[in-house]
């Protein structure tokens, strides 16, 4: 190794390291999370009584880090990027864009409860109304499609096979036992937690469970995978980066690519139901609805004038609604994440084969990134600046089986296949459970989600 090249790794290091530490206090989710109480008083007051969360409740909840400070540190240390690295390194790009986004998210957090809140988000996650790459349709109108397809009634029966019979502690036992026999070199932890609103949250190596919650073995199936394989993995091959440290955690730019390669991983080994399917696709429509301006109390109706559940409508509503204005029109729009990273996981994975490079494909899982990075990210591969992932799902160590799968898929996809689905559906159609395929869902104009 040339000193040359051997000193560029020690800058990167050394810019890598800085910008790990620099960020280390902007805990979004932790900044706008709310507390179990309100989703208590909301339910007892039969969905009337709006959420008691505005600016002020924020402005009570104190930062974890000096704004002022923060925003000159992350200026100067993108300046002396450019200047060491030049403004043209790859990899110092990479750098520079994470370094824009967490000046992002400095002013996304003093914007708590605020309009600008959910300006900033788009600029952060984009928008419902962003439109697939290539295609015409815009996110909500996939999400509406595919929450169609999962509430049908026998997506409803499908559910009912999944009873959440299993306690906090058993599903604690079973999960640390599934993972740490795939984590086999380090230990992770699973523990119980009473300070988390959702069942299960991911940070660092630790998976948290939701003290008060249920399980179903279909939870731990896809919390194995998901949080797992998925979240932990990424985090796990990024720490293990000797140069290119800012891996092992992602700005939100990584977002898309991280949640949809979770649900990606739900779908090849199986894991998921059509109720959890569905739970992902509605987080598209209440974004959109809250953008266009309907509050708190009208998306939660929403949701249960589709039959869900009144704790699943709460939810579903208030994850988006947190860190914005619940009367509407300024929202968390993260949650587009994991439909718009599904489809983009799907199409770069089908790129990959057809450009005859599905050596790509692993990269996926090298840390924390955006799917964009991964060309160059590739290329310092070859010249030992990132190394290979360690822990890769077994679909994705050996991926002659995925090249057969999304290889089929992608020769299917030029096939007007409608015809071969009506032929089978005129045999259904006497059968009392089938209901009839709304107009969106006939339209001559599939959607096409290939990458640009």
């Amino acid at each position: 190794m040339s000193s040359v090249e051997q000193a560029y790794k020690e800058h990167l290091k050394s810019f890598s390291d800085e910008l790990i530490r620099l960020q280390a206090p902007l805990q979004v989710l932790d900044a706008i999370k709310w507390p179990r109480e309100q989703e208590i008083r909301f339910l007892a007051s039969g969905g009337q009584r709006m959420p008691d969360i505005d600016a002020d409740y924020y402005r009570r909840r104190k930062l974890n880090f000096e704004p002022d400070t923060t925003r000159e540190a992350l200026k100067s240390l993108k300046k002396r990027i450019r200047k060491q690295l030049g403004s043209k390194d790859p990899l110092g790009r990479i750098l520079v864009k994470n370094i824009e986004q967490y000046q992002l998210v400095v002013e996304l957090l003093l914007a708590r409860g605020k309009e600008d809140f959910g300006y900033i988000s788009q600029q952060l996650y984009g928008s419902a109304r962003h439109k697939l790459h290539g295609d015409r349709h815009t996110l909500r109108q996939l999400g509406d499609r595919l929450s169609y397809l999962f509430s049908l009634p026998a997506a409803r029966r499908i559910n009912k096979r999944h009873p959440k019979s299993i306690t906090a502690k058993e599903a604690v036992d079973e999960l640390s036992h599934r993972l740490n026999r795939y984590f086999l070199n380090d230990d992770i932890l699973v523990r119980l937690s009473d300070g988390i609103v959702s069942d299960a949250a991911v940070g660092g190596d630790t998976i948290k469970l939701n003290s008060q919650a249920m399980f179903s073995q279909a939870d731990l199936n896809v919390y194995e995978v998901h949080e797992g394989w998925a979240h932990l993995g990424t985090t796990l091959n990024g720490r293990a980066q000797p140069w290119a440290t800012w891996l092992r955690s992602g700005s939100p730019r990584v977002a898309a690519t991280q949640e949809g390669l979770a649900v990606l991983l739900e779908m090849l080994t199986l894991s998921s139901t059509p109720g959890r399917a569905r739970r992902i696709s509605d987080r598209v429509t209440a974004v959109d609805m809250a953008e266009n301006g309907a509050d708190f109390i009208e998306v939660y109706r929403h949701f249960r004038g589709q039959n869900l559940s009144e704790k699943d409508s709460y939810r579903v509503t208030q994850r988006v609604f947190r860190g914005g204005v619940v009367t509407g029109g300024s929202c968390f729009t993260k949650d587009i994440s994991y439909v718009r990273g599904y489809v983009e996981n799907i199409n770069f994975i089908r790129a990959a084969i057809t450009a005859g490079m599905p050596e790509l494909i692993p990269m996926l899982f090298v840390g924390k990134l955006a799917i964009e990075d991964i060309p160059v990210l590739y290329q310092a591969y070859k010249r030992g600046i990132v190394v290979a992932p360690e822990y890769l799902p077994p679909m994705f160590e050996d991926y002659s089986g995925l090249y057969a799968w999304f290889g089929f898929a992608t020769g299917l996809a030029g096939i007007d296949l409608k015809g071969v689905q009506r032929h089978f559906q005129r045999l259904f159609k006497d059968l009392p459970t089938i209901d009839p395929i709304p107009e969106f869902l006939d339209d001559e104009t599939e959607f096409d989600d290939s990458s640009d």
